[in-house]
């Protein structure tokens, strides 16, 4: 055994359960060890059945069989089993259903650690389909079961059993890559104990040790990636822009660019524009990072205005056709003045306009086009593209941005980003790119009131949002899910130490669709509502939101999909349903999407937790308003997690998806991968030393992996 080993080598994978796992992604052994448990059961809180406080909720329990099995059949198809058993404090009624065969393995007098819901049905207490381990004098049982993320077609026990076999078979096959003085270093435990612990931990100090040590070779590996990353790019020439003017441009803007502004625009200059009369430089690869309104796109207007007035092309990709058909409105009169020629190209964009748009950029007549994923198309030719610029970059796939780019043999980059990381984190994320940060507002802008209600304001809240529509504005609802669903395992007290975010209770969710339907048929018959997810596809997508956009719509349910890339500026008020799921992060995200126009506008978080934790999240949504700084505290609060997963982050990353590592609070720990791989690569930048092959090769394989499609 060995971590290319085909899944189907393992004992009792068939080829129907290798076609489940091969779906679910896990082809060989070593994508099975990397696949972590989602949570543990914390089968050592044993209580007594006379714990009152401990019904209606998953613990363990040492009971004693006390009858015999006894099997009855309840209809056709539906068999229950049901025996007696005890402990110290009392007794207790288990039953199984269609699981006869158990009538063999609980016996009069044997011991077993149950684990499942004790419920009181008048005087009985019921314990039904409990798991089930035996006491046996020379068998340990684990404290902690681990409770694995599913796919179709497989169990928790099947899984559980596969790992448990390649766990067995560590030793055989498992080397450590990390550098022995960086693990010494940081105290790290061994490669091998890591993996054995994160799947059948004996302790709670074993499994923190093993996540602490994961969580490090993610970040550090990351940190290794993007540092390869950069050095590639930094071997590519790009045209070196003659002239570094733009006393023209600003002479056309009706307001005056803030100094955070002119400090971008100035380092974008400076990676684009010549110093000695050179004709080629190292590309530009810049983000700029700022808060929604904060005037990004005057940035990206003043490098799109270098690179035209130069004599080169321009694109701009977009990641959805209502955002490239806003950009375009406002900036093509901008470029006209300029006698700049600017066009859009989005997938909807007429056969005979695309014919004569893709003539012009062919043969350079057309300088400047702002599109879709239209422009990344095999059809879409260039004459001189010397600039790439893609706008809330965290919606595409890394291969996404790079085929723009590579639309030209010589390219200069940019992206723009609206969601604001920590400056603690932005280095770090943001590792082969050079950084812009806009952290100052323009004067005047109106703060988005925000406030906190439970379900008791749910009329009042509806008379809200019919008041708001009555004054001619718009509504935003989001909810967290699309379509109702149960979960497939009721972990409410699993001990899970992945998740800071929810608290032990957490109501149940909103579902956009139902509710939409139910604002429709029931409370607001006479408004006019829709609903949007992303598992529509893109048209259906752009069409409701261009809807909304032209006023057609006066509530709009969502999920977070609307979260970047719409300006709405009619929309006075946003509600977030189950505002306890969501990050801080995100829900200053979808509160910039209102305040946009020149009313008042409202944000409303709605929750019913009574946890401490999401109390204290929901304080800070309404009492801060700087992004920076809810960033700063979403990162104390809940580890990296949003920062650098695909979800709702600032960054897809096409060479690393961080999994256990996303939930990761140590910023110190954090701070350590990083300066750890700071130091090897001090050592040996191209890690050619011997003692750096398995580095090297986990490095590289990352490296080549490729993120294409959109989240």
């Amino acid at each position: 055994m060995n971590l290319d080993t085909p899944v189907k080598e393992l004992y009792g994978v068939g080829e129907k359960i290798e076609k489940y796992l091969r779906a679910g992604g896990l082809n060989t052994v070593g994508d099975l060890l990397y696949h972590f448990p989602r949570a543990y059961q914390n089968r050592a809180d044993i209580r007594d059945l006379n714990d009152m406080s401990a019904y209606e909720e998953y613990h363990s329990y040492i009971l004693t069989i006390a009858s015999e099995p006894k099997v009855a059949m309840i209809r056709r198809g539906m068999n229950i089993l049901k025996f007696r058993a005890f402990d110290d404090t009392g007794s207790v009624n288990v039953t199984y259903f269609n699981q006869n065969y158990l009538k063999d393995v609980f016996h009069t007098g044997s011991t077993f650690r149950f684990w499942g819901k004790v419920t009181r049905e008048k005087r009985t207490l019921c314990l039904t389909s409990p798991s089930y381990e035996p006491i046996l004098p020379n068998k340990l049982l684990l404290p902690l079961i681990p409770v694995y993320p599913l796919f179709s077609g497989l169990n928790q026990k099947f899984i559980s059993k596969l790992q448990g076999e390649i766990v067995s078979n560590l030793s055989s096959f498992i080397v450590d890559y990390l550098p022995s003085e960086i693990r010494d270093e940081n105290s790290l435990c061994t490669l091998s104990y890591a993996l054995k612990n994160i799947h059948l931990p004996l302790s709670e100090e074993a499994l923190n040790s093993a996540i602490r040590r994961l969580t490090f070779d993610e970040l550090y590996l990351f940190a290794l990636s993007l540092s390869k990353i950069k050095s590639v790019q930094e071997t590519r020439q790009a045209p070196a822009f003659a002239d570094s003017s733009i006393s023209e441009l600003l002479e056309l803007l009706p307001y005056t660019p803030t100094d955070a502004q002119m400090k971008a625009i100035n380092e974008i200059t400076l990676d684009t524009c010549s110093k000695n009369g050179e004709l080629f430089k190292k590309p530009m690869n810049r983000i700029v990072v700022g808060d929604v309104g904060c005037g990004k796109t005057l940035c990206a207007t003043a490098a799109a205005y270098l690179a035209c007035k130069n004599g080169y092309q321009c694109a701009l990709m977009a990641p959805t056709e209502i955002l490239a058909a806003q950009h375009y409105e406002s900036l093509k009169p901008i470029f006209d003045k300029l006698n700049i020629e600017c066009a859009l190209l989005t997938g909807s964009t007429p056969k005979t306009v695309k014919k004569s748009t893709l003539l012009g950029l062919k043969c350079g007549e057309i300088s400047f086009v702002i599109g879709t994923h239209a422009l990344i198309q095999a059809d879409v030719e260039f004459d001189n593209l010397a600039l790439a610029i893609t706008d809330e970059q965290h919606r595409f796939g890394a291969s996404q941005r790079a085929s723009l780019s590579e639309k030209s043999s010589a390219t200069h980059t940019l992206v723009m980003s609206a969601t604001p990381i920590p400056r603690t984190l932005s280095f770090m994320i943001y590792g082969d790119l050079d950084i812009s940060l806009i952290d100052q507002m323009p004067p005047g802008r109106k703060k988005v009131s925000t406030y906190v209600v439970d379900e008791t304001f749910r009329t009042r809240l509806n008379g809200f949002i019919k008041k708001q529509v009555d004054e001619g504005h718009q509504v935003y609802i989001v909810c967290p899910a699309v379509e109702e669903k149960k979960d497939d395992v009721d972990n409410a007290s699993d001990y899970d130490p992945f998740s800071t975010l929810f608290d032990e209770y957490t109501p149940p969710l909103k579902a956009a669709v139902e509710y939409a339907e139910n604002l429709k048929n029931n409370i607001f018959p006479e408004l006019n509502i829709a609903f949007i997810h992303g598992k529509m596809n893109g048209k259906e997508k752009d069409s409701i939101m261009m809807e909304f956009s032209n006023g057609k719509i006066d509530v709009l349910v969502s999920t977070t999909v609307i979260e970047v890339g719409v300006n709405v500026p009619n929309a006075t008020l946003m509600i977030v349903e189950n505002a306890e799921r969501f990050g801080l992060s995100a829900l200053h995200q979808l509160r910039g999407r209102v305040g946009r126009g020149s009313a008042q506008s409202y944000c409303v978080l709605v929750s019913d937790s009574k946890g401490d934790k999401a109390k204290e999240r929901l304080e800070i949504m309404k009492t801060i308003y700087d992004g920076y700084t809810i960033a700063e505290r979403d990162l104390q609060m809940r580890g990296p997690g949003d920062f650098f997963s695909s979800g709702n982050s600032v960054r897809q990353s096409g060479q690393i998806e961080l999994g256990i590592a996303k939930s990761c609070s140590d910023t110190l720990l954090l701070h350590s991968a990083f300066e750890g791989a700071r130091k090897t690569l001090a050592l040996d930048p191209t890690l050619s030393n011997e003692n750096h092959t398995l580095l090297r090769q986990k490095v590289e394989k990352m490296c080549s992996a490729k993120a294409g499609t959109i989240n």
